[in-house]
Parts: structure tokens; sequence; C-alpha cells
């Protein structure tokens, strides 16, 4: 993808998501920031360390997941790491935390997830919801995952939450538009880009739904289409 038709997806993308994170608040009814991801939880509950948990959120946004998981390990010195590519996000999260009482397990650091770097052996549990297909390209997507693994503990588990197949409708005229996303890619491919990345660890959880979003596209309504491709593995201790 050449340099400029990035700077357009980026933009669109930042300026949709800081209009959600204005309008829309945490745990709220009225937009997908009213709850975090059940399976994200769920699979929480399978790591029992017996030490404090390290947690590393890739595209954390204002706090969905990371605030629940923080208030779930901070009792016992746990803390998630949160990473996002927009100051907007993190500043919120920050307040959220305060509002949750979990700000003393959150740490936020801004990014791009496509170049953070994640050290060896460090975390308890990876997880980047919604996140990869804002990669700069599938080969940086791929280098994500190499990073994941290759930070994760043995026994720690990462889960990935990706659309794919992704289409935009204009909500007005009905036509299919330019698809402002950096990684559209097939479903099948991205498992099986999964599964050479994570080739040895135990399958945890995979499934796939279809997702409908509206979304606007310089402040004209459009419906984003997808399936919605959940895969979450645990590193062989």
């Amino acid at each position: 993808m050449n340099e400029v038709r990035l700077q357009r997806i980026r933009e669109a993308e930042r300026d949709y998501h800081e209009q959600i994170f204005e309008h829309h608040k945490l745990y709220q009814p009225g937009s997908w920031l009213s709850k975090p991801v059940p399976v994200l939880l769920k699979l929480l509950e399978r790591l029992d360390t017996g030490r404090p948990l390290q947690v590393l959120d890739l595209g954390c946004g204002v706090g969905r997941n990371s605030i629940p998981i923080a208030r779930k390990i901070q009792a016992g010195g746990g803390r998630v790491v949160c990473v996002d590519l927009l100051d907007q996000a993190l500043k919120k999260l920050r307040q959220y935390a305060r509002e949750h009482g979990t700000d003393a397990a959150i740490v936020t650091e801004q990014a791009d997830i496509g170049e953070y770097p994640i050290p060896a052996n460090t975390y308890d549990y990876i997880i980047a919801a919604s996140s990869l297909e804002h990669a700069k390209s599938p080969e940086a997507l791929k280098k994500v995952l190499r990073r994941m693994a290759e930070g994760t503990k043995p026994g720690g588990i990462n889960a990935v939450i990706m659309n794919t197949n992704i289409q935009e409708w204009d909500q007005t005229t009905g036509r299919r538009r330019e698809t402002f996303i950096e990684v559209v890619m097939p479903d099948e491919k991205a498992l099986d880009v999964f599964r050479m990345n994570y080739a040895g660890w135990e399958e945890l959880h995979v499934s796939e739904e279809p997702l409908e979003l509206n979304i606007t596209r310089e402040d004209e309504p459009v419906l984003l289409k997808a399936d919605c491709v959940t895969f979450a593995v645990r590193k062989k201790t």
C-alpha cells in the first residue's frame, strides 16, 4: 500500500474513532463500547499462575477490555499495558480507569502496534481486539503476531479478534465504496496466518461470526460488513 492511501485510511479511521470516543461513554448503551468482549474475560480465567499477571492490550482504545481485565487482576498485583496509536483514546482510558478504580493497574503507551516492541517472555496474556487489521500491511501484521508469540511466557495465552472480508457500503446510495481499512483479508487466509504463527500452541477458542456496523466516513453514513474471527491459543510450557 502506498503512503498516500495509508495516510487517507489512517485519517478516516482516526476521525471515526475520535467521534465515537467523544460522543459515546464507555459501558453505556448505544455503541460497541457498551460492554467488553466476553470471551476475552473468560480466557483470563484460564490463567492461574500464582503470581501477578502481566497483560498486554494492543489497540486498547479507551479501555473497553483493559479496564475489566485490570479489575480482575489488580488485587493480585497484576497490571495491564495498554497500547494505542490515538492520544485521545489513551486520555479517555486514563480518565475511565480512574473512574473505575483501576488506574493503579493500568500503564498506557502511545505507539503504532505494528512498530511496538514486545520484550521476550514478558506477558501472561496478550490481546489484540479489532486492531490487527489496522497494521500497515499483511507483512506488518505477521510481524506483530511474531512479537506477540515471542513476548508470551510459557503457559501464557494470546487472543486475537480480527475483522475479515471487510466491505464498506454507502448507506445513502446503497453502493459499495472504497474500504478504508489497512488489511482486508479473507477469513480463511487470516486463520492460516494465525495457525502458521502459533504452530505447536494449544488452540483454546476459534470462532467466526458476521458483523455489521454503522460508521461514518467524512460525515457520510456507511455500513461496514465483515466476518469477525476470534482465535485464542496457549503457549506450551
